[in-house]
């Protein structure tokens, strides 16, 4: 067998992320993993006769994004189905795109818009009306998921889920109805979602081949936002192992274009502790390969510890229960040597939960099984530290991006500087990586996460956290490479640009340590590779790319004319708003508004209506914290 390289990039700007050696020209690829990482002269001197070589164009190149929460298996079953909203700046844009969907999507299939935005995002400040929504879809059934607070549907939505005046209102939520008792189309988290994602789950679904062209086509939309790695956190009515035939189906024909490790998540209230003794019986801790394999367990252990993720509606107590009910399954993960995430939004949550594994810790240690929590927006510096005693981590998401506002008007500003305290949680040097939990919550764009970090604001444009709070933009990039590795147990073999790492790497874009802050969140790749293959090629690139795909399936999929992050499908369309941050800030300028607040932007009129909150979370601040009140 030859020894010469298989590929070899050169002509680049590499920022390793290696300390001993931060930055390169040039690398080589042999078996999927990085042989040589150098000078062009050092590593061009390896190439054999067979060996591929790509000129970079001295372009930055880094290395692959890692996201360490997010839900790819169950987004790619739908991703070919959905209208994202992701990234689009203006409503106006995202009701024309809504409408021209609706003209081309056949009977009885629904319009579905899944999440991945906000309405802050949108220079209007506002989600469409139901009156709206009925208007350009008189007939066809709209799904409209914000965040996971609400979902608006329209009237043929609501005949089509068979909600009506006899339909009895669900545990933890709400079916919004008129004077008589009609469902008027509005759903809301109060604050449990279920109600939420069980009537989306009521929607046609695609069949087997259409779901492995549809995940592919999610996987490719990642690779184009540099993404080449994910740690899948289950999720509501993703079952296993039926749900994950198809990421097997594609790992089978060697398919997949981003690595997945995935976490085993319980659909079984009051019956959690049976999923995981049966699960722990015919699943092995890390069975699978470099792009597929098992993770641990979570995010949702056991439902009496779910706290929820609404910052509209107050924060909910966990019930009495909770403390049993997740000793029971934290003993058979340890007892298996099984690690485990936990969803936990806020600290009261987490401080309770670390009572369990404490417990469990002095009669079997847990250090050493990388288990973490994830989201922690409200933890507090105590259960920072009871977590670095104990040897776990903390992975942190993206959706302050998306519902900073919220959170300010019910807790306020003061709280809201450290939600969650990303650069305490550093110092105090317990592990901790980045990810974005999408796609409902908020976007799989791993570059908003990016931004957040590193500008501390809101995509509404909401200034969060002060300077001191902020992360530059290396320590952010490490947040999604390298710190990720740990969370998914593969130290030292993933995340940085190292002879023996595996060989993932990407192309920006632009210079993301050189383009301005209020840039980054518009960064693209424009070549992605991994394991040495190139699995995303743009713009001068594009001649490179090994990854070519059939059409997005159905034939009217939004996914073929819009694509995804920001409609970039149509950059003449839809897209031309939301594409280019100069054009976006020249849109914002023009919303009509004399001055912007720090806390609510140009969203004057809302926080003139808000209700001032009379307890918050960390003091009295609230809606009287900004300056809308002095225009």
């Amino acid at each position: 067998m030859s020894s010469s390289p298989e590929i070899v990039f050169h002509n680049g700007q590499f920022t390793t992320l290696d300390k001993t050696k931060p930055t390169a020209t040039a690398v080589a690829v042999r078996g999927g993993k990085f042989v040589a990482v150098g000078s062009d002269a050092e590593v061009l001197a390896l190439a054999g006769d067979g060996t591929r070589k790509i000129d970079l164009q001295g372009r930055s190149a880094l290395p692959g994004l890692f996201d360490n929460h997010t839900h790819v298996i169950r987004g790619g079953l739908n991703y070919n189905l959905e209208l994202r909203w992701d990234g689009v700046r203006s409503l106006a844009d995202a009701m024309a795109m809504l409408k021209a969907q609706v003209a081309i999507t056949p009977a009885p299939q629904w319009v579905r818009v899944v999440g991945g935005f906000t309405e802050h995002q949108f220079v209007e400040k506002r989600l469409p009306t139901l009156e709206e929504i009925n208007a350009v879809a008189p007939d066809t059934p709209v799904f409209l998921l914000h965040l996971y607070d609400r979902a608006l549907l329209n009237a043929a939505a609501l005949r089509a889920v068979g909600y009506t005046k006899d339909t009895p209102e669900p545990p933890g939520g709400e079916i919004v109805r008129d004077s008589s008792g009609n469902p008027i189309g509005l759903l809301v988290a109060k604050p449990n979602a279920t109600i939420l994602y069980a009537t989306l789950a009521k929607g046609p679904k695609l069949p087997f081949d259409y779901q492995l062209n549809s995940t592919r086509h999610f996987m490719r939309e990642l690779n184009r936002l540099g993404v080449t790695g994910v740690i899948d956190a289950g999720g509501g009515y993703q079952n296993y192992p039926e749900d994950y035939e198809v990421i097997k189906k594609l790992d089978e024909q060697k398919q997949l274009t981003v690595r997945l490790a995935y976490n085993l998540f319980t659909q079984k209230p009051k019956e959690e502790k049976e999923d995981f003794i049966k699960w722990t019986q015919t699943v092995k801790y890390k069975q699978g390969n470099d792009y597929f394999r098992h993770n641990g367990a979570g995010e949702m252990l056991v439902y009496s510890a779910a706290d929820f993720e609404d910052f509209r509606q107050p924060r909910p107590d966990m019930p009495a229960s909770m403390e049993g009910d997740l000793e029971g399954v934290i003993q058979v993960l340890v007892q298996n040597k099984w690690p485990w995430r936990l969803h936990a939004t806020y600290d009261e949550t987490i401080s309770r939960a670390l009572d369990v594994f404490e417990k469990v810790n002095r009669e079997t240690p847990i250090t050493g099984l990388n288990w973490f929590f994830d989201h922690a927006e409200t933890i507090s510096d105590k259960s920072i530290d009871r977590i670095a005693a104990l040897g776990g981590g903390i992975a942190v998401q993206h959706r302050m991006a998306y519902q900073g506002e919220y959170f300010a008007e019910r807790y306020g500003a003061k709280a809201l500087e450290a939600s969650p305290p990303v650069k305490k949680i550093l110092e105090k040097g317990v592990k901790v990586s980045a990810g974005t939990d999408a796609t409902r919550v908020a976007s799989y764009n791993p570059w908003v996460s990016l931004s957040w970090m590193v500008t501390g604001k809101s995509l509404g444009g909401l200034q969060m956290y002060p300077q001191r709070n902020l992360l530059d933009r290396e320590t952010a990039l490490r947040m999604w490479t390298e710190n990720v590795a740990w969370f998914s147990n593969e130290v030292g073999q993933r995340g940085q640009i190292m002879v023996g790492q595996l060989a993932d790497l990407i192309v920006p874009s632009k210079d993301y340590f050189k383009v301005p802050e209020d840039e980054i969140s518009f960064l693209t790749s424009d070549l992605t590779v991994v394991g040495g293959r190139v699995v995303y090629g743009a713009g001068n690139f594009a001649k490179h790319d090994d990854n070519p795909l059939p059409p997005a399936m159905p034939d009217w999929s939004p996914v073929r004319r819009y694509g995804g992050y920001g409609a970039w499908g149509d950059p003449e369309g839809a897209g031309k708003n939301s594409l280019h941050p100069a054009r976006y800030r020249q849109m914002a300028a023009a919303c009509g508004c004399g001055t912007g607040c720090g806390m609510h932007g140009h969203q004057h009129a809302s926080a003139w209506a808000s209700n001032i909150p009379a307890s918050d979370l960390k003091g009295f601040f609230g809606a009287l914290g900004c300056s809308c009140w002095m225009v």
